[in-house]
């Protein structure tokens, strides 16, 4: 079998999806108990799954453009379970929003003094919700395959807006804001890259005798 298409065992498919979540879930809970659940502890959890929802984020978003760049067996896997990944970034993201959710008590005025700087973030997790039901066959057939890619182009660009704010925007802060502010313009260059080399494929005329 080739490189490209060899399978790792409990690496493939809606497992991948299990596995994230028991590792970010398991992640929380170990920080929440090492740290406590008060203020400082769910802050700790809110950095660490913002991080692991990063990372499933670009993986998804950067599957098929690195397929075209690197034929690779890596890159076979990324663009094979593409999909996963994406569904994995939205269990990661569910649990982040749980730890955000438990903050509405303890410091409302996060949620109260600014409504209208929330919408970002809030529509964000909108289209997660959306690309994740739809990440199903039965509803995707649903939709249809024009619909669905116009949802996925929109929702997915629209999250990667909100993360690159919010990480552009907190480069001074430390290395590790700017690191992720990079992988993330990387990514949408790589992703325009691939488009425009698409589209000029496509409009180049074919040759003589053809």
């Amino acid at each position: 079998m080739s490189g490209a298409r060899r399978r790792l065992p409990g690496l493939e498919g809606w497992i991948l999806v299990l596995w994230a979540a028991l590792a970010v879930g398991g992640m929380t809970a170990a920080i929440l108990a090492a740290r406590g659940a008060d203020l400082d502890g769910v802050r700790a959890g809110l950095r660490a799954t913002a991080r692991t929802s990063l990372v499933l984020f670009l993986a998804a978003m950067a599957a098929s453009s690195l397929r075209r760049l690197w034929p690779v067996p890596l890159t076979a896997w990324l663009l094979r379970n593409r999909r996963y990944l994406g569904v994995s970034f939205a269990a990661s993201h569910a649990i982040h929003l749980a730890l955000i959710a438990s903050l509405v008590p303890v410091t409302p005025e996060r949620f109260t003094d600014d409504p209208a700087g929330l919408i970002p973030g809030a529509t964000a997790y909108l289209f997660v919700l959306l690309l994740t039901v739809t990440s199903f066959d039965r509803v995707a057939d649903r939709l249809g395959r024009a619909w669905w890619k116009r949802l996925h182009l929109a929702g997915c660009w629209w999250i990667w807006v909100v993360f690159a704010g919010n990480y552009t925007s907190k480069i001074a802060r430390g290395p590790g804001f700017a690191a992720a502010a990079l992988a993330l313009w990387a990514v949408a260059a790589l992703r325009l890259w691939r488009w425009t080399a698409t589209r000029g494929r496509s409009r180049r005329p074919p040759r003589a005798g053809s």
